[in-house]
């Protein structure tokens, strides 16, 4: 079915927000949350603590959902798992459906060590939206952050990837345009 003019064309919706400018945002603004973690303090490392967020959010996840998630080999991912499993931060488990599927969970010690972890950036967050933003401009951007969850989630054709389908396959990078 024709684009109708009620229904903008997608090339029209990318002049109008080029992919660049949402790309550098997000970028800038995760590398400026995990500079605020405390340096010596941190317990966790990006990826391990994006693996209990992921486990948080999404629940028990085998090692194949989170490597997708990850955007990463399950190879890649053995060493970090490992590493909270014997910090007790997660439990492996094996599937009553198929024993040979594993399942991985967070522990109560995993759910302590991820709010610990983001406990410093989430601070400087909300003191610089306060500080940064009007009461109308936080409000477009708590529609906008529920919104973005929507995009991550997607799972959209393009050309031939060889990333999960949430990854990106954009070849620009996250810095705008040159």
């Amino acid at each position: 079915m024709p684009a109708s003019a009620a229904t903008p064309r997608p090339t029209a919706l990318l002049t109008a927000l080029p992919p660049w400018r949402w790309r550098w945002g997000v970028s800038r603004l995760a590398s400026r949350l995990r500079a605020e973690q405390p340096g010596s303090g941190r317990t966790l490392t990006r990826l391990a603590a994006s693996v209990l967020a992921n486990l948080r959010h999404s629940g028990a996840l085998t090692p194949s959902e989170l490597a997708a998630i990850e955007g990463m080999q399950v190879q890649s991912l053995t060493r970090v798992l490992n590493e909270l499993e014997e910090q007790d931060r997660i439990r492996r488990s094996r599937s009553e459906v198929d024993a040979r599927r594993q399942n991985i969970a967070i522990t109560d010690a995993g759910r302590d060590a991820l709010k610990e972890h983001v406990r410093d950036g989430n601070r400087w967050l909300a003191e610089a939206l306060g500080q940064t933003l009007s009461p109308a401009e936080r409000g477009v951007l708590q529609i906008a952050a529920g919104l973005l969850e929507q995009v991550a989630a997607a799972e959209v054709a393009t050309e031939p990837r060889n990333r999960p389908a949430h990854a990106s396959t954009d070849a620009e990078g996250a810095a705008p345009p040159l």
